[in-house]
């Protein structure tokens, strides 16, 4: 059995503060704040700092909440092996993803996971913000990213793909870059942080300059201006598949891609014996997009232009 400020150690951080630790547990906050303060004591170390706007974990509290949920999930797997009972994926699941891919591509296959593994309480958060999986209270992130970070445990899910892209009234009215070096001469399209565009082409790496012909902070814009006919794009093709097969874009310059190094991962923070929850989405998801994503499934228009 685990010890009792242990798990209202890791309640606290699971629920994101103190208040909503002690309704789930109902303990009132003044008791809350005594037990903790009763464990880093005995622990001679602080293990969150408390301020009035948010709740973080010390280093010391990181490791100890990592240690405690191996404990968890071990205590859980001994306990199933001794009754009898078949491992089966229970409890809460938070996932935290970008914006654009969780609603594209996330989100439609939800109801067939849940369906599958029905005593999973999924939440989905989406943002674009890098989220720290312990400031955010998730399980795991999807992170499209060249480097997870080397203190992840990180699966990679599928490669990346960016491809430069324009719509047909952009390039009737503008004309089709042949070469690479044309680009200096049209209107390119980024959100903030974008650019410089790193790209791939047959002599290697190349790097294109350049300011944003319209400056903005969402991926999302981009993507409108880009259909709408306001320039050319770099794009995932998780993104611009669809338009591309619809003919609402056209792909330009093909010999040159963003570099292949981005993938697609999921992310969580290292534990020995992860919860059940957790290593079922991951596989779902691994079978979801191997061995070829959905997006890539869909051909490239044909109106691309050779360099």
């Amino acid at each position: 059995m685990m010890d009792p400020d242990h798990e209202l150690f890791t309640t606290i951080v699971d629920e994101g503060g103190l208040a909503a630790a002690g309704r789930r547990l109902h303990i009132s906050p003044a008791m809350m704040s005594k037990r903790l303060a009763r464990l880093e004591e005995r622990l001679g170390a602080r293990l969150i700092h408390r301020t009035t706007r948010r709740l973080a974990l010390t280093p010391a509290g990181e490791r100890l909440h990592t240690d405690l949920r191996a404990i968890l999930a071990a205590l859980d797997e001994a306990e199933r092996r001794v009754s009898g009972v078949s491992a089966v994926a229970a409890g809460p699941l938070r996932i935290t993803a970008p914006t654009s891919f969780g609603r594209l591509h996330l989100a439609p296959w939800l109801p067939r996971f849940l369906n599958d593994h029905p005593r999973v309480d999924l939440t989905l958060n989406l943002s674009d913000d890098f989220a720290d999986l312990i400031e955010a209270r998730a399980d795991l992130a999807i992170r499209i990213t060249a480097d997870p970070g080397p203190t992840l445990a990180a699966r990679r899910l599928a490669t990346n793909r960016r491809i430069l892209c324009a719509a047909p009234a952009y390039l009737d009215r503008f004309d089709t870059p042949r070469r690479i070096a044309d680009l200096k001469a049209h209107r390119l399209l980024a959100a903030d942080g974008q650019m410089p565009w790193r790209l791939v082409g047959p002599k290697g790496p190349v790097t294109i300059e350049g300011r944003s012909h319209v400056r903005t902070n969402s991926s999302e814009v981009v993507r409108e201006i880009a259909l709408a006919g306001g320039g050319i794009a770099l794009r995932s093709l998780w993104d611009i598949s669809d338009a591309l097969a619809r003919g609402d874009v056209r792909q330009i310059l093909p010999d040159f891609e963003g570099s292949l190094d981005v993938g697609l991962f999921a992310v969580q923070l290292p534990q020995q014996n992860p919860p059940l929850a957790i290593t079922s989405f991951v596989d779902f998801l691994t079978n979801l997009y191997a061995p070829t994503p959905p997006w890539e499934r869909t051909a490239i228009a044909p109106d691309a232009q050779p360099l």
